[in-house]
């Protein structure tokens, strides 16, 4: 098959067809509630109204979609974030849907009912986006549906950048390299020959995207290249010289017309992002303050009071956000002694009474840390907060370790659920929770936090060696 030969292959109308597929689905859906109501709610005033409601319903559709964009089609895109994705979308069309109804008076359900709808809904939307997600990389991995490419200049950031789009359900065909430098030829895989021959190929064969990889002082060249790739209608992307040493992701802004670029990918620098994190921390924390805590501290107090002498609430100065000092609160586990603010517990530590032992080990000690959850000191999910003597002695030992500050400590974290849980006997232990923690402050989703706190439920119950 000669190149360029198999093309996209109606690739424009995947758009299209994503949309039609959510309209059916989406209307599929809410006939098969309709039939479903109708034969178990008498309502004659919805069953009379049907019509007015499914226009309503294609008409939150079109205004959701305006709003959040779901690139299904984008060549990478990762299964995680289409969950999140989805979810968003139908949280949204679920209120945008609602508040017409309620407005125009056309349907009445409890929210019992529409609870279960909207997490109905949401399973169905995100299960057929996952499916046609995956079909699409199928459909891909046999030649289907690519963009041709060519990258401009060998070396190490020229192959760096053709073996990442050479990931065949990516969705790319690299079609050759070109450099004025003969010396690396036999480096670069498919060469194609100098800068001078672009044009005359690009002319032959149906070139999508353009990656140039050539270093800044060829400011010349890349100007020509930019001129001839947008005039032939050709994406153009320039790999910054810096790739070479910093391989990692990166983020790019605008500080008005100037480009800067971030080292590292914060979503949690986004208002709404922290919004987000601080309302569910409220939420949550109020609710195991009015439930679950008035109960374990009366429960547990009392053992505590009457096993030990000292207080129920054991505080302890602890690193927060920013570096600040913050007083974190627990159950009393261990008598009281000179060391407490100064070493950390250790396996089998005789400090411990036998019902701190049984609380360290469920993990009900913490609880009174969502007092410091409620009033903003730490956050349900985040890097655990450490003593003061251990912030100062690892930020010492470990290159970089104050990022973990970055965000609120959390009760639970990334780290613990990751099996970095308890006691850190060697540094290369608290390193790799170091990465952890920074992983997760690179990474949070609200999806991610909720993962978090389900699998640290799930290990309470189960039990974790590492808790002591």
């Amino acid at each position: 098959m000669e190149i360029g030969q198999r093309k996209e292959a109606y690739g424009h109308l995947i758009k299209w067809f994503i949309k039609l597929g959510d309209i059916v689905v989406v209307n599929t859906f809410f006939l098969v509630l309709y039939e479903y109501l109708k034969h178990n709610i008498t309502d004659d005033f919805y069953i009379s109204h049907v019509g007015e409601i499914f226009l309503l319903i294609n008409l939150s559709y079109f205004i959701t979609s305006s709003f959040i964009s779901i690139r299904l089609e984008s060549n990478i895109i990762f299964f995680d974030k289409i969950v999140q994705n989805a979810i968003s979308f139908t949280s949204v069309f679920m209120i945008v849907l609602l508040a017409g109804l309620s407005l125009f008076n056309l349907m009445n359900l409890s929210w019992g009912y529409f609870l279960s709808i909207y997490v109905a809904l949401t399973l169905v939307y995100t299960l057929w986006h996952m499916t046609f997600r995956f079909t699409l990389k199928s459909y891909r991995s046999r030649g289907g549906n690519y963009k041709s490419v060519i990258i401009i200049g060998g070396g190490r950031n020229g192959v760096s950048v053709y073996n990442e789009l050479s990931a065949i359900e990516y969705g790319f065909k690299v079609l050759g390299f070109f450099d004025d430098d003969l010396k690396q030829k036999n480096a670069m895989p498919n060469y194609r020959g100098t800068l001078a021959d672009v044009e005359e190929f690009c002319s032959r064969y149906k070139i999508d995207e353009m990656y140039c990889t050539l270093p800044n002082n060829k400011e010349s060249k890349i100007l020509n290249l930019i001129n001839f790739a947008e005039t032939r209608m050709i994406r153009f992307y320039l790999v910054p010289e810096f790739h070479k040493y910093m391989k990692r992701k990166l983020v790019l802004s605008v500080l008005q017309s100037t480009p800067i670029i971030a080292i590292r990918r914060e979503p949690l620098q986004h208002q709404y992002n922290r919004l987000l994190k601080r309302a569910f921390d409220v939420f949550f924390s109020s609710i195991v303050l009015i439930t679950i805590f008035p109960i374990i501290y009366i429960v547990f107090g009392s053992i505590i009071k009457l096993t030990s002498r000292g207080p129920v609430f054991f505080k302890q100065q602890r690193t927060g956000l920013q570096g600040k000092v913050f007083d974190c609160y627990k159950f009393r586990s261990m008598r009281p002694n000179n060391e407490a603010h100064t070493k950390a517990t250790t396996k089998s530590d005789p400090r411990v009474t036998r019902i701190g032992a049984f609380m360290r080990k469920t993990s009900i000690d913490e609880i009174p840390q969502f007092i410091n959850v409620f009033l903003g000191d730490m956050s349900v999910v985040g890097p655990r907060p450490h003593m003061i003597q251990q912030t100062q002695l690892y930020e010492k030992l470990i290159d970089k370790f104050m990022l973990r500050h970055l965000i609120k400590p959390g009760i639970t974290g990334w780290a613990q659920v990751s099996g970095f849980r308890g006691e850190t006997e060697t540094i290369q232990q608290m390193e790799s929770r170091f990465h952890a923690d920074v992983w997760y402050i690179e990474n949070w989703t609200f999806l991610l936090d909720i993962k978090i706190v389900a699998v640290t439920i799930l290990n309470t119950f189960r039990g974790d060696d590492k808790a002591y």
